[in-house]
């Protein structure tokens, strides 16, 4: 836009705009004014008349301003005027609505006034009625366009609203449901329709849990163009084996929490032609060595999540080891059982030199193969040790002498003390911050001299604990991907018939999963404590107060 265009504003008792009574704004400066001060700004009195400077911004760079705003200044700058009003709802491509069964009357103004919708959220409390089929067909009517769509919490929506969905959003390339009741009718209607299907994830779907045997779901038209599938506590979740299996172009598979045997389909999947498979998280599956063979088959493998899979043991991890010598990313939570040890961890070693990024959960490793993994791993950036009552100051201190590539360090609930932590202040020259949880013997002294010997270095200590408590982790729900069509940034904001923004009607509550179904599967609980930690580093979070 070029520079910046500065405008004089008439004091209220002065006739000419003399340098003591302008204020300047500037374009590069948004924040410079509230938005509610924006037409008085803007809107000046000359000879009896208002005269509009904002009226020579283009449409199109009015909706690049618009686009660079919070949620928020956007809605503000909505009420400005007609023309801002239009532009900003014309301009507005994500929105995220509390679908509950009232709206129906407002669905007309909504999509009128936001007509270029492309990415959807409905999400209803589990305390309200949600939006029905009804509802559902009139929005999908409304938006044709939409790319993504996610339902949460659409507990009136039945196969028949799926239906609507699927024959008029046909350009739908990520599809997210959870805690609905729709079945899988509604699911085949959705991937016969949509050829251009990529994401697909469900969670708690209960039309498909419902009752003793569930009808299969095939892939469509979707066989070519779906990449990523999440499957996330199913107690029918095998029903969707035929679409994990037709996927020929699937590069990431995640299965979390879902009852059935896994073996067997995972054979199936590994011994296709085309096997494209890069990413795979398997987390509390009925699952065995004969799985993780299967997963071996993969040669593509770059991230593998193994998180509380009780029959795995050494045999499977090491034919993982031996055979997908890609891996970048391996996170594995041994829940304690002791059935993955150093046979497996040395294996990993010695065939894992392209490994980055290392979470060992509720595993004893001897110094025998935490120093095998220091050495080899050459390229290992990131670390976590939890929970572990084999790793101590002699295994962290070959930690910090060999992994000299090493840039985020995590330790939780080990036998580790100060003199450990010492070696930190000579080793892992790259280190940028280490994360000390539940050691008792670590004190905050060492934290404030390491602090003081590498100021570079970002300490993060909790000295708080008087006891190592059980450690309670999963690596494979960092932020998820539980939801494969999550949106950056939603706009919680409903318009009234007026066509204003009412943002107090549609505060979403997503109230998390019903007490019925904690009962029947207790063991699914659990939280994702280390995955966060490594989400907020990835993403540059470089505060020391993050709880792991």
């Amino acid at each position: 836009m070029g520079q910046s265009a500065s405008v004089h504003v008439y004091s209220p008792g002065g006739s000419t705009p003399t340098s003591s009574h302008c204020r300047c704004i500037t374009a590069n400066q948004p924040d410079a004014v509230s938005s509610t001060d924006v037409s008085a700004q803007l809107t000046l009195p000359i000879f009896g008349h208002e005269q509009d400077y904002t009226s020579e911004i283009p449409d199109e760079c009015l909706a690049l301003i618009f686009q660079s705003l919070s949620s928020g200044d956007r809605k503000s700058c909505s009420l400005v005027s007609k023309r801002w009003l239009l532009v900003e709802g014309q301009s507005r491509h994500r929105l995220s609505l509390n679908a509950t069964a009232d709206i129906y009357s407002q669905i007309p103004a909504i999509f009128s006034r936001f007509d270029s919708v492309t990415k959807l959220a409905l999400r209803c409390d589990r305390k309200s009625s949600s939006i029905n089929d009804d509802a559902l067909a009139l929005i999908s009517l409304r938006c044709r366009n939409l790319t993504r769509l996610k339902l949460r919490g659409c507990r009136q929506v039945t196969d028949l609203g799926m239906a609507f969905i699927a024959k008029n959003c046909k350009v739908l390339k990520k599809f997210s449901c959870g805690s609905c009741t729709f079945g899988a009718e509604g699911m085949n209607a959705l991937l016969d329709h949509c050829s251009s299907l990529e994401e697909l994830s469900v969670k708690r779907l209960r039309g498909v849990n419902d009752g003793v045997v569930a009808a299969p779901i095939g892939p469509g038209a979707a066989a070519s163009s779906l990449k990523s599938i999440c499957l996330k506590e199913l107690y029918n979740g095998l029903s969707f084996g035929p679409l994990i299996i037709g996927s020929k172009n699937l590069r990431t598979l995640k299965l979390l929490r879902c009852l059935g045997d896994w073996d067997r389909l995972l054979e199936t999947v590994a011994n296709r032609e085309e096997n494209n498979l890069v990413e795979i998280h398997l987390e509390r599956l009925q699952l065995s060595d004969i799985g993780l063979t299967a997963i071996s088959k993969c040669s593509h493998l770059e991230i593998l999540h193994l998180v509380k899979a009780l029959d795995c043991t050494n045999a499977g991890v090491v034919a993982v080891a031996e055979h997908c010598k890609l891996l970048r990313k391996l996170h594995i939570d041994g829940w304690r059982s002791n059935r993955i040890g150093d046979e497996g961890l040395i294996a990993i070693a010695k065939n894992s030199a392209n490994l980055q990024e290392f979470v060992l959960i509720g595993l004893n490793p001897s110094s025998v193969s935490m120093s095998a993994i220091a050495a080899n791993c050459k390229k290992l950036e990131r670390l976590a040790l939890c929970g572990s009552e084999t790793i101590g100051d002699a295994e962290i201190s070959y930690i910090a002498e060999k992994c000299v590539a090493l840039r985020k360090l995590c330790i939780k609930g080990c036998h580790v003390s100060d003199q450990g932590i010492e070696a930190f202040a000579w080793g892992c020259p790259n280190l940028v911050k280490i994360k000390v949880k539940k050691c008792r013997e670590v004190t905050s002294e060492v934290a404030d001299w390491l602090r003081a010997r590498r100021r570079s270095l970002t300490v993060s200590l909790d000295v708080e604990e008087t006891e190592v408590e059980t450690v309670e982790v999963s690596a494979s729900d960092a932020g998820e991907q539980d939801d494969g069509a999550e949106y950056p940034s939603n706009v919680n904001g409903m318009t009234n018939a007026g066509g204003g923004v009412n943002s107090d009607a549609l505060s979403s509550n997503n109230a998390g999963r019903s007490s019925a179904f904690k009962s029947r599967i207790g063991f699914f609980g659990g939280r994702s404590l280390v995955a966060c930690t490594f989400g907020r580093w990835l993403n540059g979070n470089g505060s020391s107060n993050a709880v792991l």
